[in-house]
């Protein structure tokens, strides 16, 4: 049976990934490796094919998560993490020591 592709889900996704990876270090390496570079489209394919191949893992996880969890828990300790990562960030700006 072919399934039909949610499009709202679709640009729910896009919109999130898109505004998150902005400005993050993921792209400025990407930066830095293009301006140092004749090769702007073999940095954009690398760079691509590694972000699809991340982002197949954790749709690979989720899909095993969900299969054992209630998505409750999942959002709930996603939500949680997001939050800890965000104040560490907060913190290690506050305090001028380097984050990650």
């Amino acid at each position: 049976m072919i399934r039909v592709m949610d499009l709202k889900l679709l640009a729910t996704t896009f919109a999130a990934v898109f505004l998150a990876e902005l400005g993050d270090k993921t792209q400025l390496a990407v930066l830095s490796l293009s301006a140092g570079t004749t090769s702007r489209w073999t940095v954009f394919v690398g760079a691509s094919a590694a972000l699809v191949a991340s982002s197949l893992v954790a749709v690979l996880v989720a899909d095993q998560l969900a299969k054992r969890l209630d998505a409750r828990v999942t959002q709930g300790v996603a939500g949680v993490m997001l939050l800890a990562m965000g104040a560490y960030y907060v913190w290690s700006a506050a305090t001028g020591k380097a984050a990650g």
